[in-house]
């Protein structure tokens, strides 16, 4: 194989700050990932991810955004959400109640990923959650 040559695939994704485009960024990854086994934990894991940097962030007032990237290997799923900042702290896993409306998306995205990392700067927050193909939550991908 050619040394620039890569067998993953990414793709991006840009929609504004809008409840109904979580919706959008829900079909976006299930067509990409058609025919996957792990396509719904991929759907989930962006619907709470951008539905997150909507009403969290600046990314849900009048002007914001929110931008997806989608990379494929044949070992990893890697989903990232990236939102417009505007708050003092990076998105941090919350353990709520059960019955709590809010503050356990995170937590669930968490759960079902392998691999959950936030980076913070000063443009805003990206969250990246990777599916490991053929290892089950918990395992170790090594």
């Amino acid at each position: 194989m050619h040394e620039y040559t890569s067998t993953a695939r990414v793709w991006g994704l840009s929609c504004p700050g809008f409840p109904e485009e979580v919706s959008r960024a829900r079909r976006w990854t299930r067509d990409i990932l058609r025919g996957s086994p792990l396509a719904e934990d991929a759907e989930l894991i962006v619907s709470e991810l951008s539905a997150n940097a909507i009403l969290h962030t600046a990314s849900g007032l009048t002007s914001g955004s929110f931008h997806l990237a989608l990379a494929v290997s044949p070992q990893v799923i890697a989903l990232s959400v990236t939102d417009d900042g505007g708050t003092g702290m990076a998105p941090k896993v919350e353990h709520q109640d059960q019955e709590a409306e809010h503050g356990r998306g995170l937590g669930m995205v968490t759960a079902i990923a392998h691999r959950v990392v936030v980076h913070d700067s000063d443009a805003g927050h990206t969250v990246t959650a990777e599916l490991y193909r053929d290892i089950r939550p918990g395992d170790s991908p090594c």
